[in-house]
């Protein structure tokens, strides 16, 4: 199958494959295809005009942007969440916008209990702590400067209930933990206590964030919901940056509000230099990786490339431009 010579534009791709340890050929051979390794600065509409498709993970594909690009049909994202793209707008001028769903399940939720068990071990500090020698100097076999805490019993708050949100609620109670779930729609087979917002940031000991980003949820952790919070308790974000207030999260953990935060996203990447989680307590930060093992990236070159597929057979899939 080969989309005849149409353009095919694949931007991004070092946001996929940086090292090239995962190979693009199987969506290359489908048609005319340039690959970009990032976006040009201002220079979007340019790579983009003439091309019917293109494949991208953050570039803001707005309404007018859309307009500029007359003969675009199809977008193809590297990811599953689509707020950089006016799917309204796509929808009106008949373009296919097609995510990938599920590819990073696992890998998400590894990384959500990598920084649990980092918070909840001080292990980062440890290893730290050893590396300047403090081990060495130690007179006994150990030393306990910083607290170390079981997760089994305590309360795993978690907000979001979908794919990701379940795996981590099944991985909690597997530790012994007591997930408690915040989602808008009730599910009818969940095992697990259901809770509104209030009283889930009000008991739970770790809370971890698995909500898209919509106007409901933009800043629904802020200083409000961060004061109902137990100071003991730690919260987690692997969604996306912009579901915390982040300058309301910094200043709680600077005034103890909460014990710790464990961050992989924010709301504006790569960060700034001035950026108020860059030195606030207690606070382990990841560079956007949740979702990057090489299983989970392999996995979502394999269905970006299904869903072009789909599109040049004119059965398009995974379409949210029709939701």
């Amino acid at each position: 199958m080969k989309y005849s010579d149409k353009k095919i534009v694949i931007l991004e791709k070092n946001s996929v494959t940086p090292k090239d340890d995962i190979c693009l050929d199987s969506i290359i051979d489908l048609g005319n295809a340039v690959v970009y390794d990032s976006i040009p600065e201002g220079e979007l509409c340019d790579i983009v005009n003439g091309a019917e498709a293109v494949i991208c993970s953050k570039a803001k594909f707005t309404a007018d942007v859309l307009e500029k690009c007359p003969d675009l049909r199809y977008i193809g994202l590297w990811a599953t969440g689509y707020d950089n793209i006016d799917v309204a707008a796509a929808a009106r001028r008949g373009i296919t916008v097609s995510n990938v769903p599920g590819y990073s399940t696992d890998s998400v939720a590894q990384h959500t209990f990598t920084m649990i068990l980092n918070l909840a071990s001080n292990s980062v500090k440890y290893d730290k702590s050893v590396h300047d020698g403090d081990w060495k100097k130690a007179k006994i076999f150990t030393y306990l400067d910083f607290p170390v805490m079981e997760i089994s019993g305590k309360k795993l708050g978690i907000i979001g209930y979908g794919a990701i949100g379940k795996s981590v609620a099944k991985i909690g109670a597997a530790f012994g933990m007591e997930p408690i779930i915040y989602t808008r729609t009730k599910p009818a087979d969940c095992p697990y206590q259901i809770a509104d917002l209030d009283e889930l940031l009000e008991s739970a000991d770790f809370i971890t964030l698995h909500c898209p980003l919509t106007d409901k949820t933009r800043k629904l952790i802020n200083k409000e919901t961060l004061s109902k919070m137990k100071k003991t308790a730690y919260i987690i974000n692997t969604s996306r940056g912009a579901v915390i207030d982040e300058n309301a999260l910094a200043e709680a953990l600077r005034s103890g509000t909460i014990a710790g935060a464990g961050i992989d996203v924010l709301d504006g990447e790569p960060m700034r230099k001035d950026h108020p989680f860059f030195d606030a307590p207690n606070c382990i930060i990841t560079p956007h990786i949740a979702w990057a093992s090489f299983e989970a990236r392999q996995r979502l070159v394999n269905i970006v490339c299904d869903n072009l597929k789909a599109f040049i057979d004119g059965k398009p899939m995974n379409n949210v431009a029709n939701k």
